[in-house]
């Protein structure tokens, strides 16, 4: 198993895999992938059940991850290009025409189970497959999600919530990247989740909140989240963090939520992350 350091720099690496996909195609989102990257590094290298090398769609066996904001695949396809999903060469076809690796992701691609792009619906996949496995008797594997704050403001995601409570969908774990923005501004300005642990609780869930960018304190909410799970709750991580996190001119601010830096700001980005495992 990979230490925190060992996964802290895994993590820098794939922001640089962020910031040189999007800026050789001059499109996509790098500012929620990168807030993201911390977190999402540790389930995929650390805490997920899964083997790149016998995947199958099914997902029987194994847990299961559905990105619901279908516009952080810079980060997705990083993480599984990095886990051995497909060769690390074809980050090089982000979102180029006849590519796999398109703009939000869609079934055909290895570690995909769902295309998505349409915010709010990844969780009520989530639910139903994780009732598929708790049907089939798998008492030892997950369903993950991830979700933005800002798709916390679809009704869907509300409607999802109240049934996997109403379930009691105690083998999904639901993951939020708490970043306080998306494209239009802050999440307050454009409308406002205020608490949104509290929400969370009051729809039923087992509720957490973590550091999204501190490697150590993302390894124990994923195992205290473990620790709550099987005892008739969904279970919800809110992970705190930066968008844009990793790169001075890109941290806190919306303005990189969907717009890459030109080539120069490519160059003062890739300065501030050391390149941990040869770039693609």
């Amino acid at each position: 198993m990979p230490n925190t350091e060992d996964l802290t720099r895994i993590a820098t690496q794939i922001r640089r895999d962020i910031i040189r996909q999007v800026t050789k195609i001059s499109s996509g989102h790098p500012g929620g992938s990168m807030s993201s990257a911390d977190f999402i590094t540790a389930l995929f290298f650390n805490e997920m059940n899964h083997s790149p090398e016998i995947w199958e769609r099914s997902g029987k066996g194994k847990d299961m991850f559905f990105l619901s904001a279908g516009h952080l695949t810079p980060l997705f396809y990083s993480v599984l290009a990095r886990t051995g999903y497909f060769d690390i060469s074809e980050l090089n076809t982000f979102r180029y025409m006849g590519t796999r690796l398109q703009g939000h992701p869609s079934v055909g691609l290895p570690g995909v189970y769902m295309a998505a792009g349409s915010l709010g619906q990844g969780l009520s996949v989530a639910c139903g497959a994780a009732m598929g496995k708790r049907l089939d008797n798998e008492e030892d594997t997950y369903v993950y999600v991830l979700m933005g704050d800002g798709e916390c403001e679809e009704g869907q995601v509300w409607e999802a919530a109240m049934f996997a409570a109403h379930k009691k969908i105690d083998n999904l774990i639901a993951l939020v990247d708490w970043n306080n923005q998306q494209i239009d501004g802050t999440i307050e300005a454009v409308m406002g989740l205020t608490d949104l642990d509290k929400k969370w609780q009051a729809f039923g869930w087992e509720t957490l909140v973590i550091d999204g960018h501190d490697m150590a304190k993302i390894l124990d909410g994923y195992a205290r989240a473990r620790q709550l799970s099987r005892r008739g709750k969904p279970v919800i991580i809110l992970f705190k963090t930066e968008m844009g996190h990793g790169v001075d001119f890109m941290s806190g601010t919306n303005e990189y939520h969907g717009k890459a830096p030109n080539s120069e700001q490519c160059e003062r980005a890739l300065l501030q992350l050391e390149e941990t495992l040869g770039d693609f």
